[in-house]
């Protein structure tokens, strides 16, 4: 199912997942994604994998696939995709995920689309300690947001950093005081760089993602940041399959 094949389709969600050699373990994702109410059309950006990542998101034939050779990193993959969502909400997901169920998405997508707040990310169980000391990843690859927050903005998150998308999207939600929802995941793991790569591969693709981050903003602005994500969060707390049972029968006589 579309955005467009329902009256009030723009309210539905666009899920874009960007990928680069994740052909291990994007279908798990897929699956998931694929299989829930609230997803109305899945976009995979292919980052220009040398593995057969394509192949197995062909796999799903709902699935709208874009590849291109070379790769050019998250944030320009990230920028193709959202120039193609049709839905007034975007879900953004990382194709590494493990773990991932039904009610992942649904607490991801329950706060944004019931108005108790702006925008929401997960907090999975391998966040890096800190984040989830203080219960908010500012990094977090997994998101719901608005079309528009990226959409207005596509030239400019072409030539950011390879990962500076997450950083780029922080600012915009500090800039106009987002409300922030956090999902708890704790039975949802990221794959490292390296188990993916091995060891010394994997620490270099580590490195390169942190350099990306610290030509987005110094550490101090990303501390600065934290605390102002932080100071955005909503007191979110209805049930999420109360939540949903809810939407679902407001969709439903309209």
């Amino acid at each position: 199912m579309n955005c467009n094949s329902s009256p009030d389709g723009a309210r539905g969600i666009s899920c874009v997942i960007c990928a680069f050699n994740e052909a291990p373990r994007i279908a798990a994702v897929l699956a998931v994604a694929s299989a829930h109410p609230l997803i109305h059309e899945i976009i995979v950006v292919d980052d220009g994998s040398t593995d057969n990542t394509a192949e197995v998101v062909k796999l799903f034939p709902s699935i709208k696939l874009i590849s291109y050779r070379m790769n050019r990193g998250k944030s320009f993959a990230m920028a193709t995709g959202v120039a193609v969502a049709k839905c007034e909400l975007l879900m953004l997901l990382d194709a590494d995920l493990s773990g991932l169920a039904d009610e992942h998405i649904t607490a991801l997508a329950t706060p944004v689309l019931l108005g108790e707040a702006d925008v929401s990310l997960s907090l999975r169980q391998n966040s890096l300690l800190v984040f989830r000391a203080i219960g908010l990843d500012f990094v977090s690859g997994e998101r719901v947001i608005r079309k528009e927050l990226l959409s207005e903005a596509l030239e400019e998150i072409s030539g950011l950093p390879r990962f500076g998308i997450e950083v780029f999207m922080n600012r915009k939600i500090i800039a106009r005081r987002l409300t922030i929802s956090v999902a708890h995941w704790p039975e949802v793991t990221q794959s490292r760089k390296t188990e993916k790569f091995g060891y010394w591969k994997g620490i270099r693709a580590e490195w390169r993602m942190i350099t990306d981050l610290l030509q987005m903003s110094y550490p101090v602005l990303l501390i600065s940041q934290t605390y102002h994500l932080l100071s955005l969060r909503s007191n979110y707390a209805g049930g999420v399959e109360t939540g949903i049972r809810v939407w679902c029968s407001e969709r439903k006589h309209r």
